[in-house]
């Protein structure tokens, strides 16, 4: 039955793919203003829906908060659209006369898309909408413990965006998700990206596929508390971050970090503001339910109320309104459960001698795992938030804002993304957050302006050519395009 069950899921995606070829050949010829109000479609519908799906994305996955998903829901559908919506993506982009280059945007193609269970529905408005507004289809391939809600995500999404000319075979879902299907989908010709959002695993098979990919590793981003921060607003974002969703964004936060001198007051506000502070031997008993014992997220943690963690690790004394369970850390690495990404309401502790040795602890933690990712820091002296972003190993360095809504867009102004680059150093093709212009191809038109007998002898460059010849190779290209 199982060998069925993969032959049947193999074929589909074979057939998922033609119709995403053909479609491309149809969104080929769109200008851009049919791309934009496809994706305004999309967001239209994304909003219109966020709560519902939402909901069932709450209860179908038993992660995080349905009120957060649907926040989620809304950045995806309403702050995405409101920065891509004027941002040029097909046709010309940029034409330089006294240079004489044209840059052309062009799609890079079919787009496969993994949907991890920690965000799904929101994933799956996300990548739809970057990838519409440039050019390309997508096929999604859903987390199986999140298939129901992603795939109604899909079709929410995709009803409105065919309404709105976009051709069929756009915005497509695997409806029977295996192990095989994925495969066969990320290493088939027909698909030209892979946009990889979830375990360490699948981003690692996404990279091995053989077709390009845009993946992101591990969050596991320390905070640095400084002295120069104030406390109780320090603690106040970090605790709000990392209880947003029940800490599912991997942007969030999973260790503080302060200096011994610091240790009382941070210590004050934590218990002040909600945290539970773990004793030594509850320490040692949740520690032992953080990791399986393959050394991957348990999955049991994840997304989870902070009783029904403490349940499972048979902690008795943990107040029924604690927020956060916070335990003392003294190592990193193996053997050291806290110092690794935990996506759930948990959070390391580390006190350190002084600035340098938070320095050296904070990049061992990054250098572990979550490189490339996310640094958080509160202070108030621009110079040590400048020393810390030029020494951590990660690609978003966050001042004075939460970690999690801080990394995607929400309450900085970095461009709002559900899916974050860790750059070379974390394993990624990219440190961005990934959007349109990630997702296009740039052709690049280019006038000679030297002749071999100048660059001989060494010689600038030729006569100008004439602006009305410029001119019309550029209204040919866009004829072409039928922009």
């Amino acid at each position: 039955m199982e060998f069925d069950k993969d032959l049947r899921s193999i074929q589909e995606v074979r057939d998922l793919l033609t119709q995403a070829r053909r479609a491309q050949n149809a969104l080929a010829g769109m200008s851009q203003e049919d791309l934009d109000r496809i994706c305004a479609a999309i967001s239209a519908a994304g909003a219109e829906h966020a709560a519902r799906l939402a909901a069932l994305a709450a209860e179908e996955t038993g992660f995080g908060k349905k009120e957060d998903k649907e926040i989620k829901n809304r950045f995806a559908a309403v702050t995405l659209y409101e920065a891509i919506r004027n941002q040029k993506t097909h046709g010309i982009l940029h034409e330089d006369k006294e240079h004489r280059t044209v840059d052309i945007g062009v799609p890079v193609g079919v787009v496969a898309g993994l949907v991890p269970s920690t965000n799904p529905t929101s994933t799956v408005i996300y990548k739809a909408m970057i990838c519409l507004k440039a050019g390309n289809p997508i096929v999604f391939s859903p987390h199986p413990s999140a298939v129901g809600c992603i795939g109604e995500a899909v079709q929410v999404i995709r009803q409105a965006a065919e309404r709105a000319g976009a051709p069929t075979g756009s915005i497509s879902c695997i409806a029977t998700p295996t192990l095989e299907a994925t495969n066969t989908l990320m290493r088939h010709p027909t698909t030209r990206l892979i946009l990889a959002t979830g375990g360490a695993a699948m981003v690692k098979a996404a990279y091995s596929s053989g077709t390009p990919a845009i993946g992101v590793g591990a969050g596991n981003g320390p905070a640095y508390i400084h002295h120069t921060a104030n406390v109780e607003l320090a603690v106040k974002r970090i605790l709000d971050s990392k209880t947003f969703d029940n800490g599912t964004i991997c942007a969030s936060e999973q260790s503080i970090i302060v200096e011994s001198r610091m240790e009382g007051a941070v210590k004050a506000a934590l218990r002040t503001q909600g945290a539970y502070l773990l004793d030594e031997e509850e320490t040692k008993q949740l520690s032992r339910f953080i990791l399986r014992p393959n050394g991957t997220m348990n999955p049991a943690i994840v997304g989870k109320r902070v009783e029904t963690v403490a349940k499972l690790a048979g902690l008795t004394r943990v107040p029924a309104s604690a927020r956060v369970l916070v335990a003392r850390e003294t190592g990193v690495g193996k053997g050291h459960p806290y110092s690794s990404e935990k996506l759930g309401l948990i959070l390391a502790c580390y006190v350190e001698p002084d600035e340098e040795a938070v320095l050296r602890r904070c990049i061992e933690i990054l250098e572990w795992e979550g490189a490339g990712h996310t640094f958080a820091i509160h202070t108030e002296d621009e110079e040590v938030a400048r020393r810390f972003a030029a020494a951590v190993p990660a690609s978003r360095v966050l001042v004075n804002t939460p970690a999690s809504l801080g990394g995607i867009g929400a309450t900085t102004c970095l461009f709002p993304a559900l899916t974050l680059g860790c750059g070379a150093v974390g394993g990624s093709s990219s440190s961005n957050n990934i959007g349109p212009l990630d997702l296009i191809n740039i052709k690049r038109v280019a006038w000679g302006v030297k002749e071999l007998e100048q660059l001989r002898n060494g010689g600038g460059t030729s006569d100008p050519i004439p602006a009305p010849y410029l001119d019309d190779l550029v209204q040919q290209i866009l004829r072409r395009l039928k922009v």
